[in-house]
């Protein structure tokens, strides 16, 4: 634990000398320690790479903390849920939830005002509202591939044109291939 703490406040550092990119990937994290809000009070969080952790959540405080944040990448851990706080993040353009536990894609990554890339490949999501999609002014690039999309929804991505939309190519189940 106590090594954990310290490579915690080093990476901190690193992040305060480096113009605020923190990465604390790869660092076995089940949270975001709360020694991380307190090393980075004063330092603007530019961008933040929690990847290849164990995460479950992030906390709403990460949101109201580093509300000027521009990229996040929390792929590779365990997460599948947002806090509805993360609308706060105002100049957020780039999130990853790649290679998570989603099922359902959080609309709060739609709210966000500046988004521009929504990286939710690899994940278990099945249904997605692509009104909700097309409503994300900013958005200009949705990866959503190796998720189980029902035809409804694979079909309505395949639709839209008004952005780069990544889809696995869909395989019709043996019911729909019948000529009946």
């Amino acid at each position: 634990m106590a090594r954990e703490a310290a490579m915690v406040a080093a990476k901190c550092r690193e992040s305060q000398e480096n113009g605020g990119h923190l990465d604390l990937s790869e660092c076995q994290l089940c949270q975001v320690p709360d020694a991380v809000f307190h090393l980075m009070r004063n330092t603007p969080l530019t961008t933040c790479n929690l990847s290849g952790n164990l995460l479950s959540k992030i906390p709403p405080k990460f949101a109201l903390k580093f509300c000027l944040i521009t990229e996040l990448n929390v792929s590779h851990n365990k997460m599948s849920k947002l806090p509805e706080e993360l609308a706060d993040c105002v100049e957020l353009q780039r999130l990853d939830l790649s290679h998570n536990s989603y099922v359902n894609l959080p609309s709060v990554v739609f709210r966000l005002p500046k988004i521009k890339a929504i990286y939710a490949n690899n994940n278990y999501i099945m249904d997605i509202e692509v009104e909700e999609v097309q409503r994300a002014k900013t958005l200009e690039e949705f990866d959503i591939t190796e998720n189980p999309l029902t035809p409804k929804s694979h079909d309505g991505l395949s639709a839209v044109t008004n952005l780069r939309i990544k889809l696995t190519p869909r395989e019709l189940e043996e019911w729909e291939d019948l000529n009946v």
